[in-house]
């Protein structure tokens, strides 16, 4: 009889907790409408708050030239009738395009395609630069202004499985990618499309109905335009600035939602100008992906840029830029591995991966994450620099990691001398970290102080944690430089917390385990 009972009861409580389970799962599934309200209740999952660190790549006809940056597919075509030419002249792109290339009726951009062979590529050597760096999402530019779509595409012909490489770079890249346990991003550039070639000017193959589906839209000399910044929407300011039509609009969206569908990618992230397509259309995307994603039970991101989706509906990016503070929200900065340019050039100016720790650590602190760009040759090899500077970076990370990954903000972000300029493209206004550049995050009850150079008098000194601070009223137990064995010596007074220096371990960023009492 005892026996009986306590089977009744064991099936009862089953019972009841798969019900439970059963009410949970249905009350957390949500049905997001094309609507900012509704799209608003998507929540940023853990796995991109934990992340921090991702790495994509500026890939594809444009690298074939490889002159001055990403935009000589637009420039090349600026020539003196050009509203873009100034003082009357052809831009330099235009000049050294004729003159190693031909005329732009006879040698246009479409003609860079072929060339485009990518005979070295290998998706898996790629993944394994991306993960031994440390990255934890990671991908490519799925179609960039250009209007070559980097995957096998029912959509249109201009695509990297029927031209070029002839292969599928997304679907080679995913599969190595997630074989890596990181998460799968898609980045799109399109709506910079609309105007990018001059398809008004008949001296140039742009102009030739027969390249439309990748040249874009017929439009008028003067329609190309650069987007509103957030300074001019703020300030109400109104200037010619035309958009885009219901074909190119749906063709935008229809493009997504291939992507979406045949690669499931984890992040879909996007370049700013989205103001040029409907804002329905927009809305139309983000209902999609994340209806999408909640019926396969994935956990996805989508980014913005300026004002492109309303505040709280995606991750908002920023450009070659960071926050002078921390932030209460999550947020990305995207920025290149060459100071020059987006895509690979003969005549790079790479970051120093010091800069590169420094800007991740800083980044961190602040609540956000870094996706950096790399730069691929044309026939698909990684340039040897950039690969010393990954390497170098994830064997920071192999050491640091744990002060980076799945960390959360301090009560402050740090303390030091560092002025950080703010604003779209500001990057390179701001000055290199010295050892008074100290950025905190922490992990349960540790914390985290991260020195951004080593201090030469054999003492760090962390003001912010002086004897009595509000902001951490806790007792220090110990403290460790991550990279080196046992405890350190240290003394906290009213003057801040001292730690003396052992021996210097490592090259970059500097990490000291906090533990409290």
């Amino acid at each position: 009889m005892r026996a009986l009972l306590i089977s009744l009861l064991v099936i009862t409580l089953v019972s009841c907790n798969s019900s439970d389970k059963k009410k949970d799962s249905e009350k957390a599934k949500i049905v997001y409408s094309a609507d900012w309200e509704s799209l608003k209740q998507h929540e940023t999952p853990e796995w991109f708050l934990d992340a921090k660190f991702g790495i994509y790549c500026h890939w594809g006809p444009y690298s074939v030239p490889e002159y001055e940056n990403e935009w000589y597919a637009h420039w090349m075509y600026v020539n003196e009738k050009n509203p873009e030419a100034k003082n009357g002249k052809p831009s330099h792109f235009y000049t050294h395009h004729v003159e190693t290339y031909g005329p732009l009726n006879e040698f246009g951009y479409k003609d860079f395609i072929p060339m485009f062979k990518a005979e070295k590529f290998d998706a898996a050597e790629w993944a394994q630069l991306f993960y031994d760096a440390g990255a934890k999402f990671a991908g490519p530019v799925s179609e960039h202004a250009d209007g070559f779509a980097m995957w096998d595409s029912k959509l249109t012909k201009w695509d990297a499985k029927e031209m070029g490489p002839k292969r599928d770079i997304m679907g080679e890249l995913s599969k190595e990618i997630r074989k890596r346990d990181m998460k799968f991003i898609a980045t799109f550039h399109r709506q910079w499309l609309f105007g990018w070639f001059p398809t008004w000017d008949e001296t140039t193959d742009a102009s030739d109905p027969e390249y439309a589906d990748l040249y874009g839209p017929k439009l008028k000399k003067g329609d190309f335009q650069y987007p509103y910044n957030p300074h001019e929407i703020d300030a109400g300011e109104d200037r010619y600035y035309p958009r885009a039509g219901k074909e190119f609009n749906d063709e935008w969206l229809n493009r997504l939602k291939e992507i979406i569908d045949n690669y499931n990618p984890d992040l879909v992230w996007f370049d700013n100008k989205m103001d040029v397509v409907s804002e329905e259309h927009r809305k139309e995307f983000l209902e999609y992906y994340y209806n999408h994603a909640e019926n396969k039970g994935q956990e996805v991101v989508s980014t913005y840029k300026f004002y492109d989706f309303a505040k709280g509906t995606a991750v908002l990016d920023l450009e070659r830029s960071r926050m002078k503070e921390k932030k209460d929200f999550p947020w990305l900065t995207d920025d290149s591995i060459d100071w020059k340019s987006w895509s690979h050039i003969s005549n790079p100016r790479y970051k120093s991966t010091n800069r590169l720790i420094d800007f991740l650590v800083d980044v961190v602190s602040k609540n956000g994450a870094v996706l950096l760009n790399i730069t691929p040759k044309s026939n698909g090899e990684i340039p040897e620099l950039v690969k010393e500077r990954l390497l170098e970076m994830g064997a920071w990370l192999k050491v640091n990691g744990e002060a980076i990954y799945g960390t959360r903000t301090f009560e402050i972000y740090g303390e030091g001398d560092a002025k950080v300029v703010e604003g779209h493209l500001s990057e390179e206004k701001n000055a290199d970290n010295t050892a008074k550049d100290i950025r905190f995050t922490t992990k349960g009850d540790v914390l985290y102080a991260i020195a951004l150079d080593w201090p030469e008098n054999g003492e760090l000194h962390i003001r912010t944690l002086k004897q009595g601070s509000e902001l951490y009223q806790k007792d220090v137990a110990s403290i460790q430089l991550l990279g080196n064995e046992g405890n350190l010596m240290f003394n906290r007074d009213t003057e801040g917390l001292k730690i003396k220096l052992p021996n210097k371990v490592g090259d970059h960023a500097f990490v000291f385990k906090i533990n409290r009492k």
